[in-house]
């Protein structure tokens, strides 16, 4: 049976160390060959756009950038909430290239086949 990890980050620069930890977290199993499903919501929301993650700072953390790039090219997927960004204003343009916009229909489809672990941050 395969691996798959489902991670939901509620925190962005409002609680650093919760946002950071996700962030890590999901980059690691990547690394570990985990399947990684990253999902923004909530603060976190933000990082979806350009250049956000850059404005991060956490004192002994790896760069946010760096993280998201990690996850993205070891084959993790990153998805923005449907409505975190709607509240935001943010459309499908805006974001990094390879995320991707859904909602909770989809998330529920990722965490309930057997063997799936969710973590939310």
């Amino acid at each position: 049976m395969a691996k798959k990890l489902v991670i939901k980050v509620t925190a962005g620069t409002d609680a650093p160390e919760r946002c950071s930890q996700a962030f890590t977290v999901a980059a690691v199993a990547v690394a570990s060959e985990v399947e990684v499903s990253l999902w923004l919501t909530g603060e976190s929301a933000w990082f979806a756009l350009p250049g956000k993650a850059a404005e991060f700072e956490l004192p002994h953390a790896a760069p946010l950038p760096e993280l998201i790039d990690g996850i993205m090219a070891g084959g993790g997927r990153i998805t923005l909430c449907t409505q975190c960004a709607a509240r935001r204003e943010i459309t499908e343009k805006d974001v990094l290239d390879g995320v991707r916009i859904a909602g909770a229909q989809v998330f529920v489809s990722e965490i309930m086949p057997d063997g799936v672990q969710a973590l939310v941050y």
